[in-house]
Formats: structure tokens, sequence, C-alpha cells
């Protein structure tokens, strides 16, 4: 299945959640902070967003810091990943 975001939208992939601390300690399911590092999967086009042009700065490929809880997490094809407007990515990772 072939997924295009809209507008200013991207569809990323979350990096999985530490399963253990620095020390050695394994974390439960609930106890594991919620990962903020992403790989870009697709980019929307850009274009007009609330009456302001929106130029993209991410692409495919690309590795991303995300603000905490931000997007909209979906399943395809058995895969989660999670789509988020352009302004809630933080940095590119390089």
């Amino acid at each position: 299945m072939t997924v295009k975001p809209l507008s200013d939208r991207v569809l990323v992939k979350m990096e999985e959640a530490e399963e253990k601390t620095k020390g050695g300690i394994i974390l439960a399911g609930a106890a594991k902070e919620k990962p903020q590092i992403a790989d870009v999967v697709e980019a929307g086009p850009g274009g007009v967003v609330d009456g302001k042009e929106v130029k993209m700065y991410v692409k495919k490929g690309d590795r991303v810091i995300l603000s905490k809880y931000s997007g909209t997490e979906v399943k395809l094809d058995g895969k989660d990943y999670t789509i988020v407007r352009q302004s809630d990515i933080l940095a590119v990772v390089e």
C-alpha cells in the first residue's frame, strides 16, 4: 500500500523504545518513554496551509526529532506509523 501525505503532513516510523536503562534495568511496557526520534517514510508536497505558504524542509529518508506527544498513530499493512505536521518536527538528525 502506498501512502502519500497531504499538505504539510509527514508520515514517520518511530524508533523502538529502549528495553532497558543504561544501568541494565529492564523496563516494563508502561515505564518505557515514548521515543521522539523517527524516520521519514513520506512527506507531503507543502502548499498553502491556513492562508500561509508552507515549504517542506523534510524529505523521505530523513531522521527527525518530534515533539513528545504529537501526531496521529496509524497501522498500515501491520506496521505502526505516525502522521505529523511538519511544524511538529523539531530537528533533522544528520
